[in-house]
């Protein structure tokens, strides 16, 4: 379960990369994100009404309405921040997204904690040359909230990533063995606008060899682009 990521690369770079144009960039004076956590804003890249990729501005996390156990009244709603692969298909809350929202969340390193009390934090990212935290594409799926669930100054659209097996570098710091899926270039494209089983196709773990960890620590909550132990 990732619970935590980062995003560093300026919106002009997202751009290129994802090859929006910049009439579809509504993203504003985006800062770099050192740490997203569940229920915050990040930009994501998702198709628009006329099929065009844009940048938009979405909450991480499907919200639920929650109720308390003690006194039975509604509470502050849950957020799924992530959709494992092996539901995608069968799971209400997953499902219709997964066929017509999916979009992609880009990311220069996501978080894994490994231990309790205290837990070591571990920040992983791709292994590219010249290039500190070099940018990706994580999986994603998105749908518009209900607005009784979402904060005032949230957007109305909120993303979710997809999860999967972990490879062999993230495996011993997550306890229950899963990864966000990374999406390479080349596919952005059919995990957009592909059909389910093509899009089924491409969740699976990333090479491990083709990632690293680029910073470790206790109480490391945000990855700006430092290497080494805190």
């Amino acid at each position: 379960m990732c619970n935590l990521y980062s995003n560093t690369t300026a919106s002009e770079a997202m751009r290129q990369l994802f090859m929006v144009d910049a009439s579809r960039d509504h993203l504003g004076n985006a800062q770099p994100r050192p740490g997203i956590h569940p229920k915050g804003t990040a930009p994501v890249v998702a198709l628009n009404d006329d099929g065009n990729c844009e940048l938009v501005e979405m909450s991480w996390g499907f919200r639920t309405p929650k109720v308390s156990k003690r006194t039975g009244k509604p509470i502050k709603p849950a957020a799924w921040n992530n959709a494992r692969d092996d539901k995608l298909m069968k799971s209400g809350l997953w499902k219709a997204s997964f066929l017509a929202r999916r979009c992609l969340v880009p990311a220069t390193s996501f978080n894994e904690t490994k231990g309790q009390r205290p837990a070591t934090d571990y920040w992983f990212a791709l292994a590219g040359e010249g290039e500190d935290r070099p940018p990706f594409a994580i999986a994603g799926l998105w749908r518009r909230e209900n607005e009784d669930l979402l904060e005032p100054e949230h957007p109305r659209r909120v993303h979710t990533m997809v999860t999967t097996e972990a490879n062999d570098l993230v495996r011993p710091i997550h306890a229950k063995g899963r990864m966000p899926v990374i999406l390479r270039p080349y596919d952005y494209e059919t995990w957009l606008t592909g059909s389910h089983d093509e899009a089924l196709a491409l969740i699976k773990p990333f090479l491990a060899a083709e990632m690293r960890i680029v910073l470790q620590g206790v109480g490391v909550k945000s990855d700006g682009g430092a290497e080494g132990d805190a």
